[in-house]
């Protein structure tokens, strides 16, 4: 019994020929395959989350607005989303500004996280830090008091809510250089 080889243009193909298009195509496709686990893993391997230092951060901002006689914030899951998702975007495109990547306002991107909806107050702002990966909870605060309108940020007696997410990448493209970088994204919040 002879076995079925591919067609090609309709005829079928025996021989040769047709093993070495069968071990081209299974070459491809594994090549293929191994080039986008690859990059999936690269990704993982040079961008990840650090919870630690955004619970360090949201302590350190905390103490510092009781200190100046302001209530604590808490934590808000919609501002954590918004602020993990610029922190990442910034990371993996290269840039780094309020703005997304698209030019959709920062405030914009956050309402799609934490909405206005039935709340007849709503107002946001954010804060913005990359530094070298070991950058820690004090060394960010003081950079952000040391400029006039980070400091604006934390002191603002209306925000109630707060969302961080500080993100660390090996090779970070675009303004970055492709160096290793620590990404913090802050978003305060009121609705009521």
């Amino acid at each position: 019994m002879a076995a079925v080889r591919p067609r090609r243009n309709g005829v079928r193909m025996n021989g040769p020929r047709a093993t070495s298009l069968g071990i081209a195509v299974a070459v491809a496709v594994l090549v293929v395959s191994v080039l986008l686990a690859g990059s999936a893993a690269a990704t993982l391997r040079t961008e990840r989350s650090l919870p630690p230092l955004n619970r360090q951060l949201l302590a350190a901002v905390n103490r510092f607005r009781i200190a100046h006689g302001l209530v604590a914030l808490r934590e808000s899951a919609g501002l954590d989303s918004s602020a993990r998702q610029h922190s990442f975007e910034m990371g993996r495109d290269g840039y780094f500004a309020h703005p997304s990547a698209d030019g959709t306002a920062f405030w914009r991107r956050i309402r799609r996280y934490y909405g206005a909806g039935r709340y007849s107050y709503w107002s946001v702002g954010e804060n913005l830090l990359w530094r070298s990966p070991k950058v820690g909870a004090g060394r960010a605060l003081r950079l952000w008091i040391a400029s006039p309108e980070h400091l604006r940020n934390l002191l603002t007696p209306r925000w109630r809510q707060i969302g961080i997410s500080a993100v660390r990448l090996l090779h970070a493209p675009g303004v970055f250089h492709g160096l290793p970088v620590t990404i913090i994204t802050t978003d305060f919040g009121v609705r009521r």
